[in-house]
């Protein structure tokens, strides 16, 4: 399986709490990744600087599902179910793509 282009759901619902270019403090759930460029690709794919925990997520059905939606909703669940005890879990939301987000095939980035 290759990226969505356009999907871009793992740069943008999961946390990431090590340093990253751009975010020295991590990325928080929901935070769009500073590296994302405009078309929702990853600006340091293939890139020395990327972080290895980017390059440890590869898309794969049960990650990414059939659709962006699909991608928004499992990666909502998964940082839910491993978000540290204490936290605003509870209060937490599942993240959505935006409305003018679509599917438009699979496609590497």
């Amino acid at each position: 399986m290759e990226c969505r282009i356009g999907c871009a759901a793992c740069c943008i619902v999961i946390s990431i709490s090590s340093p990253i270019p751009g975010m020295p403090n991590g990325k928080p759930a929901g935070v769009p990744c500073a590296n994302l460029t405009a078309d929702k690709r990853c600006g340091l794919f293939g890139k020395p600087e990327r972080p290895a925990v980017c390059g440890s997520l590869p898309p794969s059905l049960d990650m990414c599902g059939t659709t962006n939606e699909e991608a928004y909703a499992i990666l909502s669940a998964l940082e839910q179910a491993t978000r540290p005890r204490g936290s605003a879990a509870s209060s937490h939301q599942p993240i959505t793509p935006p409305a003018h987000y679509q599917d438009i095939g699979e496609t590497s980035i």
